[in-house]
């Protein structure tokens, strides 16, 4: 029987380094790490949840697949119950990127050398990075995925000396740019797409906000300038 891992997933698990121990956040299904263990990947994977049921699913899915003799299993919130000489990997997929700002706040060993990151958010990609730069982490790889109808990117970190970010590269970030990905162009027409509608609410809005008006427009310009150089695969 074939793992039914996504596109998304597969993105986050070819990020991972190389012989790295990894905690998986927010396991759910446990595909991720059951991936990263018959790829020959890692070694051993702590796959964590919030919830029970979750964990119970995953721990299931390690037997089905063979995998159970090097996965761990802990209800944690975040990476409150891993402890950092455990792991040289943590991957937080398919959460908002609030959530990871919140979990990876929590977590005083965040910005630990040697650590990386793997991040995969669905929502508020702006807000991340902009909480990443201010922590000292630096991007090394951004990688945009099609997952179904969805797009999504993927993002390695390290600590490191980040540059600063404008507006727009807080939406499209330099190691995105330079990716090379064919997909590149999609991804900035979908956040022109959602900055313009960003930009003509706060235009029309009864109450003004010049100072978010003018981050949006900043960003929305950059975002626009960018696409003059990349093709809209879509």
């Amino acid at each position: 029987m074939k793992l039914p891992i996504s596109k998304r997933l597969l993105c986050c698990a070819s990020m991972v380094p190389p012989d790295a121990r990894v905690a998986d956040i927010g396991t759910d299904h446990g595909y991720l790490g059951i991936h990263l263990l018959q790829a020959g990947i890692s070694p051993h994977v702590i796959a964590c949840d919030l919830r029970k049921g979750p964990l119970e699913n995953a721990r299931r899915n390690a037997r089905q697949f063979g995998a159970q003799d090097a996965m761990e299993f802990r209800l944690s919130d975040g990476l409150e119950k891993i402890a950092p000489e455990e792991i040289d990997c943590a991957v937080l997929a398919g959460m908002g990127g609030d959530l990871i700002v919140r979990i990876l706040s929590a977590c005083s060993w965040r910005a630990r050398e040697g650590l990386t990151l793997v991040l995969q958010p669905q929502s508020a990609g702006n807000v991340l990075r902009r909480w990443l730069y201010s922590e000292g982490l630096e991007l090394l790889r951004e990688e945009p995925v099609q997952d179904g109808s969805f797009l999504y990117t993927v993002m390695q970190l390290r600590a490191g000396s980040p540059a600063p970010l404008t507006p727009g590269q807080e939406y499209a970030s330099p190691a995105l740019l330079q990716s090379g990905n064919p997909l590149v162009g999609a991804y900035l027409a979908r956040v022109e797409t959602a900055l313009i509608a960003t930009v003509e609410g706060l235009t029309g809005a009864e109450k003004q906000r010049p100072e978010r008006l003018a981050y949006f427009s900043q960003a929305l310009h950059e975002i626009q300038e960018m696409r003059k150089h990349y093709g809209d695969n879509s």
